[in-house]
């Protein structure tokens, strides 16, 4: 019998996960199209590979195999999977189509909902992907101040822009690494020692798990009013989970450029830029970015329903609701335990849970403690992504395993079995960093631009 959201005293059987596995290897490479789904980041031999239904906050492997999930889709899914009222609206724009040889008025209706939801909107750009959106933002952003060099904070995609700034650029010309560099998140000086006359944009996440210091984001808005540099925010994490308005709503500071896509259609493919008006306005003409598929009706109109529904249900309240009771069931086992070898940060409705190299192997640790989550039900690769249909039982009963497994955890660090206990692969890096990598040391000469006013005040 296919094992089910319960403790299990076996493993789940992946018999026809490892079938497709076999299939795909040496045809696709790297096996996955997407390297945070693929074996390397869930306990190859124990997790499964291939999911084949999903339906609220719970998914189905192709063994059969049930799992409360909180991955949801590496972001997509804010609703829950197969969400009834953006189903309904897929499956009303289906029986008129697709995608059409001219505009579709949902272009129109969805740029008014983000002009109404997202502060400092005059503009609204539509395309598929996060990546096709930062590009876009840093291309529009070189456009139109006429500068260059790039700074960024977090992961923005696998374009050369920004992919030359770690482990895994083979492929970007030396000359494209050079004009990126990276600065660290709540360290404003790391800002300040970078940003010249040269910086066309410093884009970043406004947050992932750390959170924001209370002063990073408004002395950054600051420093880039002051030398004529564009802030660009990339909310494909952020956007539609903190709040219905991004992070400018959540934190209250403003954006030139905010990037949305994850959330924003609880799971069809599109993706938005929004922002100033003159920034945008060179989208008519001096800068190219169009695409055939920007205006694909079936995600237009997912788009409309997801974020109906999250207006009218309060949505983003439920998240830090739930997060919050995840949160403190988590911190509440670390403390009760004396766990110093875990932590949990972030902001609720997206949190990470990290492991200490103080008791051995950080990977290793997390991989057991993937593999006893597996046998109670549970797909988790330490990030905690919540969505509206995970419920309060749901909540009650994950913290419940995770006591479980923090107990196996203990006795196998307390007794050097940690490698004895793992039943599969351990689980991989993504990537060496994105931040103090590739930073860019301000020149003597561009010292007198930060010399003096407000600015300093932010400085500690």
């Amino acid at each position: 019998m296919a094992n089910r959201v319960e403790f299990n005293p076996d493993l789940p059987d992946i018999a026809e996960s490892n079938t497709l596995w076999e299939r795909a290897r040496g045809l696709i490479p790297a096996g996955t199209q997407t390297l945070a789904k693929g074996p390397t980041q869930f306990s190859d031999g124990v997790a499964p590979k291939y999911l084949i239904k999903g339906k609220g906050a719970r998914v189905w492997d192709v063994d059969g195999n049930e799992y409360l999930d909180y991955n949801m889709g590496i972001g997509p899914i804010v609703l829950g999977y197969c969400h009834p009222a953006v189903d309904a609206a897929i499956r009303a724009q289906l029986e008129d189509g697709i995608t059409f040889s001219l505009m579709h008025p949902l272009e129109v209706e969805l740029a008014e909902l983000l002009r109404d939801c997202i502060p400092n909107t005059e503009a609204v750009r539509f395309s598929k992907t996060g990546c096709d959106v930062t590009s876009a933002a840093v291309r529009l952003a070189r456009a139109f101040t006429g500068r260059e060099r790039i700074l960024c904070c977090g992961y923005h995609g696998w374009h050369d822009w920004y992919i030359g700034v770690t482990d895994r650029c083979a492929g970007v010309p030396e000359a494209v690494k050079a004009l990126t560099h990276t600065v660290n998140y709540n360290d404003l000086q790391s800002v300040i020692d970078a940003v010249d006359e040269d910086v066309a944009c410093v884009i970043l996440e406004p947050f992932v798990f750390e959170r924001e210091n209370g002063h990073f984001l408004s002395g950054l808005r600051e420093v880039c009013d002051r030398l004529g540099v564009l802030l660009i925010f990339d909310e494909m994490w952020t956007g539609f989970r903190c709040a219905v308005g991004g992070a400018q709503e959540f934190l209250g500071v403003r954006s030139d450029l905010s990037l949305f896509s994850k959330a924003m259609a609880n799971g069809m493919p599109i993706s938005a830029i929004t922002g100033r008006g003159d920034v945008m306005a060179l989208l008519e003409k001096e800068v190219f970015f169009y695409t055939t598929f920007g205006g694909e009706a079936l995600s237009l109109a997912a788009s409309v329903a997801c974020i109906d529904f999250m207006r009218k249900n309060d949505v983003t309240a439920r998240l830090a609701q739930s997060g919050q009771r995840l949160l403190d069931g988590l911190n509440g086992l670390i403390r009760e335990r004396g766990l110093e070898t875990v932590s949990v940060t972030g902001y609720p409705f997206r949190t990470l849970m990290t492991f200490s190299p103080k008791a051995g192997d950080p990977l290793k640790l997390k991989t057991l403690v993937q593999q006893e989550l597996i046998r109670r039900g549970i797909l988790w690769s330490g990030i905690h992504n919540l969505c509206f249909s995970h419920s309060d039982a749901d909540i009650d009963y994950t913290i419940a395993a995770f006591g479980e497994a923090f107990a196996v955890l203990e006795a196998a660090v307390a007794t050097g079995r940690v490698d004895a206990e793992l039943r599969g692969a351990p689980l991989q890096p993504v990537f060496r960093k994105t931040s103090q990598f590739h930073s860019k040391p301000r020149r003597k000469d561009d010292e007198a631009l930060l010399a003096s006013g407000p600015l300093n005040r932010n400085v500690a």
